[in-house]
């Protein structure tokens, strides 16, 4: 099915004078991550599952609708929007960027088998609790690039069949008090510099969990190009560019699995296989998917991918377990260092849905650093746990803490054996650590909607590495961020913060000669 995606793009872009149906752009707040975006509203004769009209009850609002306004919106609705692929793709942005602030309708919420959402649609970059969703609808994000194609026989294909394709670029700058490199926090690795942090196609079919009368399937494919790279990167998946080479910018295939819902087993389960983002953290990988434009310390040296089997049993609307085996924390099964390597999670929701736990043991093997010709790898095992609560519509909070450890680890981890470059990275592995090495942390993220696209965010951290297995020194940090993030529309957001950092038992940050930083930071990003 993905080969007659990419043979239908192709088509669709080439047909130069194809004439389509308008892009839907009636979502009041379509910001879903980043960017929630609402159901497209049904035309003429069609129902929405879960709305009043599906279940019989029309509002009687609706009935009420004067048969002359009827008729002008169905006749706006069919105006084809003519000319080549890219050109409707321009009238799309420009449809987006040039309409006006409207008071939202009052359309109901997706249907949903649980508790009602805890954070009502703002602008945040999540609207559920950390980990599995079961029973929660998901909706596909549709940029302008798969809107362009409404009304073709391509975009009726995707639409038939559940596919979205889409993506963003990111781009970001900093003025740091570092002269060569902001190590060890990540991302921004460059001081005083813009850079691309990723630039990201998708395509992906999402479950519908939230019926349970038959089976489901879905995918997801994600590629990355970027200077985040350096940090997504799991050996075996392209890896030279980092591990030998040490390159600023790369790309790497973030994302690759199935997906597979089966009803009929307790409340619902769900068997993903493939490369995946790594539970449970409230950050992730990509950069919708976050509160603020940097990453924390705590996040930035624990796993970001998985590659193996993990699957999700819902018991009720308030537990879920899940189990998985993978080939160990950023390696794929066909590298030289990987280990079958376990995992246990567990989610609980209250009651009243203010509350949430998600306890993972993230990594069971022995623990061992994984030495071979190349260097070797990192093999940590570490215990992570999140919590998250809602104060009000417009408040709330998560906190993450793990505890890590591992056996003859090196100095600084995974080695790059690439030339040594003044933004860090490269030279070789370090010398190694006997006995066991421990890292462990604690991390707060407290937010705050100052309106529909709007967000205020504080994030607070402690880290401890304690023999300097994973940053390469051995000291505790501190850091603490504030930032606002902005939606211009729901397909430009851009996120300025400052930042204050702390090494405080040895220098730590620009290559080892500072024990403090201040950074101020921003990221602007265009979804397509």
């Amino acid at each position: 099915m993905f080969t007659e995606v990419l043979v239908g793009l192709s088509l669709a872009i080439g047909q130069s004078n194809y004439t389509a149906a308008p892009p839907n752009l009636e979502s009041d707040n379509p910001l879903s991550t980043v960017i929630v975006l609402k159901a497209p509203k049904p035309s003429s004769g069609q129902t929405v599952p879960g709305t009043p009209a599906a279940n019989g009850n029309t509002p009687a609002a609706d009935s009420m609708a004067k048969p002359e306004e009827t008729k002008a919106e169905d006749k706006k609705a069919d105006e084809p929007v003519e000319g080549s692929y890219f050109l409707r793709v321009l009238k799309t942005y420009k449809a987006e960027f040039c309409k006006k602030d409207e008071p939202a309708e009052d359309t109901p919420p997706p249907a949903r088998r649980g508790l009602p959402a805890p954070y009502p649609a703002y602008s945040w970059p999540v609207l559920e609790y950390q980990g599995p969703i079961i029973g929660l609808p998901q909706e596909p994000v549709l940029g302008p690039f798969q809107k362009a194609l409404d009304g073709t026989p391509f975009g009726n294909f995707l639409k038939d069949n559940r596919i979205a394709l889409y993506g963003w670029a990111t781009v970001s700058g900093n003025f740091s008090t570092n002269k060569q490199s902001n190590s060890p926090t990540s991302y921004f690795v460059v001081p005083n510099r813009a850079e691309l942090d990723q630039l990201v196609f998708r395509a992906e079919r999402l479950l519908d969990t939230v019926q349970t009368d038959h089976f489901d399937w879905g995918f997801r494919l994600t590629s990355l190009y970027g200077i985040d790279y350096r940090y997504t990167t799991s050996e075996g998946n392209f890896s030279d560019q980092l591990l030998k080479n040490n390159r600023l910018y790369g790309y790497d295939p973030l994302e690759y699995y199935g997906d597979f819902y089966i009803p009929w087993i307790a409340e619902g389960v769900t068997i993903r296989a493939g490369r995946y983002i790594s539970p449970p953290d409230i950050e992730a990988q990509l950069a919708p998917d976050n509160y603020l434009a940097s990453h924390s310390i705590l996040f930035t040296y624990d796993d970001y991918t998985h590659t193996g089997v993990l699957t999700t049993v819902r018991l009720t609307e308030q537990w879920q377990v899940q189990a998985g085996i993978y080939a160990g924390g950023d390696m794929a099964p066909w590298s030289h260092d990987a280990i079958p390597t376990g995992m246990l999670g567990v989610k609980w929701t209250s009651t009243d849905n203010k509350d949430s736990v998600y306890l993972v043991d993230n990594a069971i093997n022995d623990a061992k650093y994984r030495e071979s010709s190349s260097g070797g790898h990192d093999n940590y095992n570490y215990v992570v746990g999140t919590w998250s609560h809602t104060f009000s519509d417009k408040f709330h909070t998560a906190t993450e803490a793990y505890f890590m450890w591992e056996t003859d680890a090196r100095l600084g981890g995974t080695p790059s054996n690439g030339p040594p470059q003044a933004f860090g990275g490269g030279g070789g592995p370090g010398p190694v650590i006997p006995g066991t090495s421990k890292a462990y942390g604690v991390l707060n993220y407290t937010v705050y909607a100052l309106g529909d696209k709007d967000y205020l965010t504080f994030r607070n951290e402690w880290w401890d590495d304690a023999e300097g297995m994973r940053s390469g020194y051995a000291t505790n940090y501190s850091s603490h961020t504030i930032g606002i993030s902005h939606n211009f529309n729901a397909y430009l957001q851009f996120r300025p913060e400052v930042g204050y950092y702390r090494s405080y038992d040895a220098p730590a940050f620009d290559n080892g000669t500072r024990r403090n930083m201040l950074m101020f930071a921003f990221d602007t990003t265009l979804r397509f």
